[in-house]
């Protein structure tokens, strides 16, 4: 009955940790629980069988993804038409799906750290080893794996904290591993009786926050040019409307007059399908006079809306300059269900969810030529897009800054707004580039090479966000690199994972 009681503790303190976590990142950046989360769960794993671990990593999965992405719900019901039954069921379904990540995790965990039993230091190289090494590999499968959905990824709770100063070096999985060795300190801190050791933990945990505050005060790149006056349009029109042929006219005016206030800006920029109509539709009429007024200002528009290849059928979610450098970008990473319908023939028809308008799309090239905008190269990313970094660096270091349009009225007054900023923000810092992000109902920013906001608009209201911005050239660690470094750190930790493995069955 005890044992039975102890495991009951065990599931109900990982479901615990893992529903606090969320609360380290955006709106609430308590960032303290993105120690001491990771830190309860190593230590119940510490003494636990793979099968336990298993059952309690996936638990603390659930709580995350359960309460962190939470606003899935939101855009399937609200707007997506599912009825609520349908839409609890699909994303409680999506939860769990995630959540076998950190079961998997667990398992593994558990098993290795059981096959490390007589070595001297088991515990202290389970928690600043295995355990970190194996939670940064689960982030990285997770985030290419069946399209990828790098969410909640640990590092992005670190922009504002001193770890975030290796961002320009090691990317965001450098970050989450970084936090992670973090948490293992404190806990090996805490487990340790030894005071000289204690004292010594704690001096290498604040080191690691402070060198990288120090990396923070590096310029990895350069100024460019003058600085650009930008202007970020923010229309708050209702997501119901936004395929709507009878408010279309009224959403083209709103864009437009508001534009019109701001002929001073080098650069102003509308979000994701801010114009709800085909390219084609609007090409010789309104973005015809756009372009002139525009030309006639000295100023380029950034745009987002569909574009139809009228000879194939094929439309893309796109973001155009309008101006003196009229240019194209296509998406390339498209959100799965949202703007494509896997396994098309066999879901479209079986709820409202899957017959949403426009989600037919087709992803753009890779290989396409970056939009140029105030004449500047400019790595462009729609709405999603900017969640991977890795494919983010494929505009630079050619590109001078960065763009952002995106549709987030999807999920309401609800984390995803927030959590998806400090992401944005990340991939600034990671690019060393000036981020402008203009999204439908907020929330709007511009965001300078530090990843630091520099203006924001108000949520859920018409706004219009100015500022200036320093286009920058030259290239971050993160840039040459990606992923490659953590990756053969990775490499690394493993084979010494294996040898450690190898020696202890050897002396058992």
């Amino acid at each position: 009955m005890v044992v039975k009681q102890l495991s009951n503790l065990r599931y109900l303190l990982a479901l615990l940790a893992g529903a606090s976590l969320p609360l380290a990142f955006e709106p609430f950046a308590f960032i303290p629980l993105a120690f001491l989360a990771p830190a309860l769960l190593f230590y119940l794993w510490l003494d636990a069988t793979p099968r336990e671990a298993l059952r309690s990593g996936y638990l603390f999965g659930l709580g995350l993804f359960g309460i962190g992405v939470s606003w899935v719900f939101v855009a399937m019901h609200d707007f997506g038409y599912a009825s609520a039954p349908v839409a609890a069921f699909l994303t409680a379904l999506f939860v769990a799906f995630l959540a076998l990540y950190y079961g998997l995790l667990g398992y593994l965990a558990g098993y290795l750290h059981r096959r490390l039993a007589g070595l001297r230091h088991q515990r202290l190289i389970s928690l600043l080893l295995l355990f970190p090494a194996l939670w940064v590999v689960l982030e990285w499968v997770r985030g290419w794996f069946l399209t990828g959905f790098p969410w909640l990824n640990l590092g992005y709770s670190q922009i504002d904290s001193g770890l975030s100063g290796f961002a320009p070096l090691l990317g965001v999985y450098g970050l989450s591993w970084l936090t992670l060795l973090a948490a293992g300190l404190l806990l090996v801190l805490l487990l340790s009786g030894n005071r000289a050791r204690q004292l010594g933990l704690l001096a290498i945990f604040v080191g690691l926050h402070l060198l990288g505050f120090g990396l923070k005060q590096l310029e990895w790149t350069e100024p460019h040019g003058e600085p650009l006056q930008a202007t970020l349009i923010q229309g708050n029109l209702p997501q119901e409307t936004r395929w709507d042929p009878e408010a279309l006219q009224e959403r083209l005016t709103l864009y437009a007059e508001l534009t019109e206030q701001h002929w001073d800006s080098d650069l102003i920029v509308w979000p994701e399908n801010a114009v709800s109509t085909f390219y084609h539709y609007v090409e010789d009429t309104y973005l015809a006079e756009l372009q002139r007024r525009a030309r006639q200002h000295g100023t380029d528009i950034v745009l987002g809306l569909p574009v139809m290849d009228q000879e194939t059928h094929v439309y893309y979610s796109s973001m155009i300059s309008v101006g003196r450098t009229p240019s194209m970008y296509h998406k390339v990473h498209l959100v799965p269900f949202g703007e494509y319908v896997p396994l098309e023939s066999m879901l479209r028809g079986t709820i409202a969810f899957f017959d949403l308008p426009m989600s037919g799309f087709s992803p753009g090239d890779l290989d396409q030529p970056l939009l140029q905008a105030a004449g500047q190269p400019v790595a462009t990313t729609v709405c999603y897009e900017d969640v991977f970094g890795e494919e983010v660096i494929r505009h630079l270091p050619e590109a001078t800054l960065m763009i952002n349009g995106s549709n987030n009225s999807w999920y309401g007054n609800s984390f995803a707004p927030h959590q998806h900023l400090q992401i944005a923000r990340l991939r600034a810092l990671e690019s060393g580039r000036p981020l402008l992000r203009a999204t439908t109902n907020g929330i709007s920013v511009l965001v300078n090479h530090k990843g630091e906001v520099m203006a924001r608009s108000r949520q859920f209201e018409t706004d219009v966000v100015s500022g200036e911005i320093q286009p920058r050239r030259g290239s971050t660690l993160y840039i040459r690199f990606g992923n490659l470094p953590v990756l053969m750190l990775l490499s690394i930790a493993g084979g010494l994972i294996l040898f450690l493995v190898l020696r202890s069955r050897r002396q058992n």
